[in-house]
Order: structure tokens, then sequence, then C-alpha cells
């Protein structure tokens, strides 16, 4: 299964943005999420959400982001807002199995 992210951008502190990562087939009952990885640091985890649209969020964005899944569509999306600057990076989609990841859709948080 091939994953492709969009919806990336450029946009300023407390704006919003919302991700999406299309898969190639069906992602029947994995697990789906994001994860990012800044300039210089490790990717990281950012949310998850199972087949039962149970989701879980690290620290960071608790509360400001929302992942979402439509199975019929094979995609899942990041509703990401109050956006700050320490949220830059390169977002990647994760599928859990079969083990998948996506390009990558760049997020800026500038003023």
């Amino acid at each position: 299964v091939q994953l492709v992210e969009g919806g990336g951008g450029l946009v300023q502190p407390g704006e919003s943005l919302t991700p999406t990562c299309i898969a190639s087939g069906s992602i029947g009952t994995s697990d789906m999420g994001w994860y990012r990885q800044a300039p210089g640091k490790q990717r990281e985890f950012v949310a998850r959400i199972d087949s039962n649209l149970r989701a879980d969020y690290s620290e960071s964005v608790k509360g400001r982001f929302t992942i979402a899944r439509n199975d019929a569509q094979n995609t899942i999306n990041l509703n990401m807002n109050s956006l700050k600057p320490d949220d830059t990076a390169l977002y990647y989609c994760h599928l859990a199995f079969p083990v998948s990841w996506g390009q990558g859709t760049q997020v800026t948080v500038s003023s």
C-alpha cells in the first residue's frame, strides 16, 4: 500500500491546517497515524487512530490536533488548530499493517 500526503503549507502562529493522507489500497482494520520530524530532530509520534475510531495523541498536540479516518475512501487527515512555531516539521502518514510510510508533507509555522 502506498501512502500520499498533501495539505501542508506555510501558516502564521495560531492558524490551522488539515493535512490529508490517501492510501492506494484498502487500509482494512489497521491503525493509522501521523508522525513528524523537525530539522535536526528524530521522528516523533503525533497521533494515531484505530479501526474503532479510538485516537491517541502526543502531549504536545493534545487538545489542538484531531485525527480522523474514512475507511470507505482509504484516507486519514489531521486537523491542526492553534499552530505554533514548534509544530514546524515534515509530517508523515503511517500505516501499521502492512507497514507503510508516506513521503511527507511540510508544515511551516512562522510569522
